[in-house]
């Protein structure tokens, strides 16, 4: 697949998609992105240094959303490739799953749609393990991206809901009505790293919790951890790497417990790491706290379960080579620190 010119990136806004856009504009390709408020353009482009200089103009800014069609066949225009990265990922756990399902869903395929009709030529769709790696029971998996997560299995929760739904939807409409469209997916887990700005995402927010002590003591959970600038690199590579229609790619760097987490905190930070908890919190004592909170609910189902993301794919196949977790861990904690988000 010969080089790109011109590219649409959804929210752009979000977290992942602020370090992608700053790659590409770096790489030279025209980007198109997408607000739902364009009040916050000017706050973007000095996000990515592209208010003046040699990248203002290849910098244009559309107001989209993802409830609602007007703008998408305007920021597609004239792009030969899409990177979907708009989907809501919510700090809390909401009332109702649709208010995280219809807007992922839904606003995967208007996206998709409005692709497909301005020619674009390859579509990469941010899913997540989220998509892969819930609802196979207890215990130790190890998981690639052939597994799916199985939405009949009990306390599925609805950010895991959104993001499975919303992928099988995109590839069921590409089979159906894509037309050549080549299609396929990023599927990160955790999600740390730089820190740009008060407007991060809501996994930086479990770094942060810890930082504030407003975690007391430490759960027996853990998950996945890569760096967000590996999962912009890992787009990059499979927006332009040839015959990789239907394709799945996990980000991931490694497993990570989270008292783990709170302990590279604790060596690499010193007094600025001083409320990151220490104690381990008893397994009953989640299920019991989990009988009032459903953030402590989301958690108890989590108790013990090691889910190990492997991304011998994306290596194998893209050349692909994440830092290591620690690395991601760090850096979250020094920028919300410097930015005074502590």
């Amino acid at each position: 697949m010969t080089s790109p010119s011109r590219i649409l990136v959804t929210g752009g806004s979000g977290y992942i998609a602020g370090v992608l856009i700053r790659q590409l504009l770096d790489a030279g390709w025209q980007v198109h992105t997408t607000l739902r408020d364009p009040s916050r353009e000017p706050a973007l482009r000095r996000q990515l240094g592209a208010a003046t200089g040699d990248t203002a103009d290849q910098l244009r800014c559309f107001r989209a959303e993802l409830l609602a069609d007007a703008g998408w066949a305007e920021a597609a225009a004239g792009c030969s490739h899409v990177a979907h990265l708009a989907s809501p990922l919510p700090v809390g756990v909401p009332r109702d799953a649709n208010e995280l399902i219809v807007p992922a869903r839904d606003g995967a395929l208007r996206v998709l749609r409005a692709a497909r009709d301005a020619g674009v030529q390859r579509f990469v769709m941010t899913s997540s393990v989220a998509a892969i790696a819930y609802g196979h029971g207890p215990g130790e998996h190890q998981l690639t991206e052939a597994d799916w997560t199985q939405l009949a299995a009990p306390g599925v929760p609805p950010y895991v809901q959104s993001k499975t739904l919303a992928e099988r939807a995109a590839r069921d409409w590409v089979a159906r009505e894509g037309g050549g469209l080549e299609f396929c997916t990023v599927n990160p887990s955790v999600v740390l790293g730089p820190v740009a700005s008060a407007d991060h995402s809501a996994s930086v927010v479990i770094v942060q919790s810890l930082l504030q002590g407003r975690i007391p003591a430490l759960p027996r959970v853990g998950f996945g951890v890569v760096d967000v600038r590996d999962v912009a690199e890992l787009h990059r590579r499979a927006l332009t790497a040839p015959g990789l229609a239907g394709e799945r790619f996990i980000a991931c760097g490694g497993f990570w417990w989270l008292r783990e987490i709170a302990a590279v905190l604790r060596a690499e930070l010193g007094e600025q790491a001083r409320k990151v908890p220490t104690r381990e919190l008893p397994d009953w004592s989640v299920r019991l706290l989990a009988l009032v909170s459903p953030t402590v609910r989301a958690a108890a189902a989590e108790l013990g379960v090691v889910r190990h993301q492997r991304s011998d794919h994306a290596r194998e196949r893209l050349g692909w080579v994440p830092r290591p977790p620690r690395e991601a861990i760090v850096q979250t904690a020094r920028d919300l620190i410097a930015l005074g988000l502590v």
